[in-house]
């Protein structure tokens, strides 16, 4: 029987084998031992029933969430006072503008989570069924095959033999058809179940900053603010990782620097200014070292916020083609770039930055947090870059260059554990993905881990004549079936799914990285 804790893809891909096994078996045992090893595969497993019967409470719960969206605006029009203020600064015209956002979002989650059970329960009710009748079929021509052949029986096999050998096989191959074709629809519904449920989960943020001492209507507040120059959804400053590592650090504080932290929010300058701090001590700094940081951004407008603290911005339009991300191309200037393979460290610098506000300040403001001069900023970049070429001991193109020649996968494990795991909390492992079913099964993982805020390390590959060719990018987002890629050349860029599993990742760079051949997955 299949193994404990088999997972769906696991089931796809020895269907697969074994089917191919029935298709190719050239005698009677093999036929039989094929068939064999195809029924040992368990069946789609799952209770349509039971899903059903949870969809049909979120479809409730979203009824409800529907209600309070309706009650939430009805207060907004009715006028609000703007002296009223939260413990951070939140007025109620802001706590009122996220409730509404979160009541929408909730109905949205609970609808979509609803639809996605009854369409899994659908799938596996399909699935079970296909399964059952490719069953049949493998048993009937079992039956016909009867028992195995003795050492001297299958010297020669007679032509009566033959034809009852190929009528069996043909019932076989059909059997096996169906069990891939159930294997495969089991595989892809529990996966688009996963990801939904996985994204509406990490969506859920105000929730993860638990926390007393920060009101909860400023929770929901801080879990609203955007970025700007795009769509909101798309652009939350706080993922639900921040949220949760800030509300730990948080507590951990002494009730003297509690009350000092809640002074910065409270004096902020703008939503953005308060949620920064917030990202601020999520990555993990001290409330000494997040002070000297909101000293150097206080007062700035939601511009100047983004542009010298958050690396990637999603615009308007987003998942249709490529989007270019200044600060990577040295804030503006297309034209340049860091001399050699610096791929690596060149995506874990801009990863890190979208995970650490004071580090990306660093970067763009230099050691005041003030300087706006470009060609200062490409420097720090360039000289960063180097540093992490040589922590993760890249390689050079000959012993006495000093141009980067790339890096290899374990100096590739080292810089992020070093540069990005320190503020997310999270060590990343490498895996492999050479293959389809490989990249298929860690998908749920990628989709999970980016809908936190973790970014994902990827690599690429490609052969052409000169051999094989790689290059690192970095997954950053999610948003149903396509996935955000950040290339170091200073792009973003939307892939489908389907894409990334079926190695069509040239749209991301170009032509000559098209499989992605390993990930580092965070593990919590």
């Amino acid at each position: 029987m299949a193994a404990v804790g088999e997972s769906t893809t696991d089931r796809r891909e020895a269907i697969a084998g074994h089917r191919k096994s029935v298709s190719d078996a050239g005698d009677k045992n093999t036929l039989l031992d094929a068939i064999g090893k195809l029924l040992d595969v368990s069946a789609p497993v799952g209770s349509p029933s039971t899903l059903d019967g949870l969809a049909k409470t979120y479809k409730s719960q979203a009824d409800d969430a529907g209600d309070v969206q309706t009650r939430v605006e009805a207060v907004a029009r009715s006028g609000l006072p703007s002296v009223w203020v939260g413990g951070t600064g939140a007025r109620a015209a802001e706590v009122v503008a996220a409730a509404g956002r979160s009541a929408e979002q909730m109905e949205e989650a609970f609808r979509k989570a609803s639809k996605a059970l009854y369409d899994l329960s659908d799938a596996l009710t399909s699935a079970q069924s296909t399964d059952e009748s490719g069953r049949g079929q493998l048993r009937r021509a079992r039956t016909i095959l009867g028992g195995e052949d003795g050492f001297f029986d299958d010297w020669v096999e007679k032509d009566a033999e033959e034809e009852e050998r190929k009528r069996a096989q043909k019932i076989a191959v059909g059997g096996a058809d169906e069990l891939h074709a159930a294997a495969v629809k089991a595989d892809d519904a529990a996966r688009t179940a996963a990801r939904v449920l996985n994204k509406f989960a990490s969506e859920a943020r105000a929730g993860q900053m638990r926390t007393d001492e920060i009101s909860a209507a400023d929770r929901l507040v801080l879990a609203d603010i955007g970025q700007v120059g795009g769509p909101l959804e798309q652009n939350e400053l706080l993922t639900a990782n921040d949220l949760e590592r800030s509300g730990r650090h948080l507590e951990k504080m002494s009730p003297q620097e509690q009350v000092e932290f809640e002074r910065m929010l409270a004096d902020s300058g703008s939503p953005q200014e308060r949620a920064y701090l917030v990202k601020a001590l999520a990555a993990g700094y001290s409330l000494d070292e997040v002070g000297e940081f909101r000293d150097k951004i206080h007062g700035k407008d939601p511009v100047w916020l983004q542009e010298h603290l958050s690396p990637i911005t999603t615009g308007y339009g987003s998942k249709v083609g490529t989007e270019d991300q200044t600060f990577a191309a040295g804030r503006g200037d297309e034209n340049w770039s860091q001399e050699g393979a610096t791929c690596v460290p060149s995506s874990t610098v801009t990863a890190r930055a979208m995970v650490d506000p004071v580090y990306a300040l660093e970067l763009t403001g230099g050691p005041s947090g003030q300087e706006d001069d470009p060609q200062a900023f490409r420097e720090r970049l360039g000289d960063e870059q180097m540093r992490l070429h040589e922590e993760g001991d890249g390689n050079y193109d000959g012993w006495f260059s000093d141009t980067p020649a790339g890096m290899d996968n374990e100096g590739k494990t080292e810089i992020v554990n070093d540069e990005i795991s320190p503020h997310t909390g999270s060590g990343y492992e490498f895996e492999e993905t050479r293959s389809a079913d490989a990249r298929r099964d860690v998908l749920p993982e990628i989709e999970k881990s980016v809908a936190e805020g973790k970014p994902v390390p990827i690599g690429v590959e490609g052969y052409g004549p000169n051999g094989r060719e790689g290059h690192a990018m970095m997954i950053v987002g999610q948003e149903g079936d396509m996935l955000q890629i950040y290339n170091p050349w200073g792009t973003t860029t939307w892939v489908s799914e389907d894409d990334f599993v079926n190695g069509n990742m040239q749209a991301a760079s170009d032509e000559r990285f098209p499989d992605a051949y390993a990930v580092h997955l965070p593990a919590d």
